[in-house]
């Protein structure tokens, strides 16, 4: 019985140093670390395990030696037969130095025993040293990653991969590198020592007896074809028990070594590292200058030096740019002053591209307000020395109080440096000129023509009785009429206009006004007035009414519109007959009649003889007989008449400049006469 006892003890006891060399047989054992903490590894040497789960074989330390084992012995050998298992192991590595390529490799092992006492560092990679280097009795098998070409071991360069067998002359060994899937068998070159995180898989097939090692970049796929590839059985090198784990050593040129992650299988499938489970390597020795400090940072600070003073040289132009004159005496017309930059804006910095017209005396430009969104032309001109600006705008703001619907309204102004800008409403269809002199596509028929002209001097009685003050317009012609979208008739052109009181005489003036609308007197007195206006207005229905102008160059002589109808009148012949042939047949033949005969009263050399413009829309409006229009022009004898008006021209042309067979202005109305013309 105490025999018996002593044998179960004994088979107990086996069992348990079986259970403690790797499970008994090995079948089936293996272990993964993604990352080693907490990991029970055995540790010698300077090897550690970091804070965040590295393992740090090596350190800044010279001269030293690391080995780090997982702490149980792996049964490798079947027991009976004597033949080792098939084994596979990954790991990720990285090697760090200060010095760039230079610095020492480490190894994977598998020994008999934990530890290698007498083992020298450098070279030697912490394993053997000059004495135990090659003895058969080390049983070591070991891949190296080595970064020193050792020529005492036959070494092929400074970055190899080898299967080192109780020596580190390396059975088999080759450049560090890998075949990527996909290259057509292209071999791509790896740098051991790079400090970049690799992976490493090292196979033995028990039954061929052989070893495969591969390499690779760090999450990249495990390459199918090795790098390395030895046929050997390993059946004599290594123990029935082994311990698996890493050496490292320093020599003279420090470095850091360290393994991320590692998985190992005995007679099994090997299980793959959680590769982003990993963790991640410190920054190593001097931290190097980035080069967004070096490079990108001065840039930047230049460019946005750079930027800074473009920015202020722009803010400096800008504000030059849009500066205006303000003077106190403006501050009560602020309502009706424009901002210069609201203008530019509006006009697209008045390019040509929104040009309406120009004249001797400024451009016209048509412009969209950005705050309003409020469609407008904008007149451009000269300061006008010959009268005092402050006066000038008043009048300017004192007719934007105007409104009718029969005129263009003045909706204010703005001064800068030498210029004004005169800011009016926009007028789709332009001047009314061009529908009647300048061979338009659209001719105006009679009924159009004759709304716009009731429509005009309804807009000039409002002028001269219907506001606070007088209105003197002084330079009344067709192309100073602006046509909206209606066709509907409106005065424009308040630039030459007088105001006066109720009941004031007015004073004497330049003269001011267009060669052919001007009554006779004004070229001799100076003085515009509510007459003055009748006249330029009976020619303006003249204009209408024949599709002529006041005066009109033939041959030798001119011919003057206010004779030539009251040739047809005086002669005793139909007056119908002066009228526009444009108009063909379809025509109200006492409205046309009525046109004739209204602008030659109102365009009577004696002033007192000319209908008030209150009488001139009862006329239109047929509120007064057409025969008190007769009655006034049997005292219209022609050859007074001709011999007045040649006598009061003539007199005038001597008085200025320019001949007459061109239209004469003196002030900025050529510009408005011009006002919202298509380009």
């Amino acid at each position: 019985m105490a025999f018996l006892a002593h044998t179960m003890i004994s088979q107990l006891l086996l069992a348990l140093v079986f259970l403690r060399a790797g499970l008994g047989s090995g079948q089936g054992f293996g272990f993964t670390f993604n990352g080693f903490r907490p990991v029970d590894l055995d540790l010698d040497g300077i090897a550690e395990i970091t804070p965040n789960g590295l393992l740090r074989l090596t350190n800044e330390s010279d001269q030293s030696t690391s080995h780090a084992c997982y702490p149980h012995p792996i049964t490798f050998k079947n027991w009976t037969e004597g033949s080792v298992f098939s084994f596979c192991t990954t790991f990720v590595f990285a090697l760090i130095s200060e010095n760039p390529n230079r610095g020492h490799g480490i190894a994977f092992l598998a020994a008999p025993q934990m530890g290698f006492p007498g083992s020298l560092p450098s070279q030697y990679l912490g394993l053997f040293n000059a004495t135990s280097n090659g003895n058969t009795t080390n049983h070591v098998f070991a891949i190296e990653l080595d970064t020193i070409e050792s020529t005492e071991f036959q070494d092929i360069n400074n970055n190899h991969v080898g299967i080192d067998i109780n020596s580190l002359v390396s059975a088999h060994a080759a450049p560090a590198g890998y075949y990527p899937d996909g290259g057509a068998g292209k071999f791509e070159n790896l740098t051991l020592i790079s400090g970049r995180p690799m992976q490493v898989w090292v196979d033995y097939d028990g039954t061929e007896k052989r070893i495969n090692v591969t390499l690779a970049p760090f999450n990249a796929a495990r390459p199918s074809i090795p790098l390395l590839s030895l046929s050997l059985d390993l059946s004599p090198i290594v123990k029935k028990t082994m311990f698996v784990g890493f050496s490292s050593s320093t020599g003279s040129f420090t470095s850091s070594h360290y393994i991320l992650g590692w998985s190992f299988q005995m007679n099994g499938q090997l299980e793959g590292l959680a590769l982003s489970e990993l963790p991640n390597l410190p920054q190593i020795g001097k931290k190097p200058t980035s080069k967004l400090l070096t490079i990108a940072v001065p840039i930047i600070c230049l460019f946005s030096i750079s930027v800074l003073i473009l920015g202020l040289v722009s803010y400096i132009r800008r504000k030059r740019k849009f500066a205006e004159i303000l003077e106190d005496w403006e501050l009560k017309y602020g309502p009706h002053r424009f901002k210069y930059k609201d203008l530019y804006i509006a006009t697209r910095g008045f390019g040509d591209q929104g040009l309406l017209g120009a004249g001797g005396f400024g451009r016209v430009y048509r412009g969209v307000l950005p705050t309003s969104n409020t469609e407008v032309a904008v007149k451009r001109i000269s300061h006008d020395s010959r009268q005092g600006m402050r006066e000038f705008v008043a009048e300017i703001v004192s007719i934007g109080h105007l409104r009718h619907r029969n005129l263009v309204a003045l909706l204010g102004y703005c001064r800068r440096k030498g210029e004004l800008f005169l800011v009016y409403d926009y007028m789709p269809n332009g001047s009314l000129d061009k529908y009647l002199f300048n061979q338009p596509k659209v001719t105006l028929n009679w009924t159009q023509r004759f709304r716009v002209i009731k429509g005009v001097a309804s807009g000039l009685l409002y002028l001269h009785e219907g506001w606070d003050q007088v209105v003197i317009h002084r330079d009344i012609k067709a192309s100073n009429i602006l046509l909206d979208a209606e066709l509907n008739g409106r005065l424009a052109d308040f630039g030459l206009a007088r105001l006066y009181d109720h009941g004031i005489d007015p004073q004497s003036t330049q003269v001011m006004g267009t060669l052919g609308y001007l009554a006779p007197e004004h070229t001799r007195t100076s003085k515009a007035t509510k007459t003055t206006d009748v006249f330029s207005f009976g020619a303006f229905l003249l204009e209408m009414a024949t599709g002529r102008r006041p005066i009109e160059p033939r041959g030798t002589q001119d011919v003057i519109l206010v004779d030539w109808v009251f040739s047809y009148w005086s002669r005793g012949r139909e007056i119908l007959e002066a009228r526009d042939p444009n108009l063909g047949e379809d025509f109200v033949a006492e409205e046309v009649e009525l046109a004739l005969m209204l602008g030659l009263v109102c365009s009577h050399s004696v002033p007192g003889a000319r209908p008030t413009m209150r009488q001139a829309v009862q006329y239109l409006e047929a509120d007064l007989p057409m025969q008190d229009l007769s009655s006034s022009l049997i005292s219209f004898h022609s050859s007074r008449v001709r011999f007045a008006h040649q006598e009061a021209f003539d007199d005038f042309v001597r008085s200025q400049p320019c001949s007459t067979d061109k239209a004469f202005s003196v002030s900025s109305s050529i510009a408005d006469s011009l006002l919202f013309s298509e380009r």
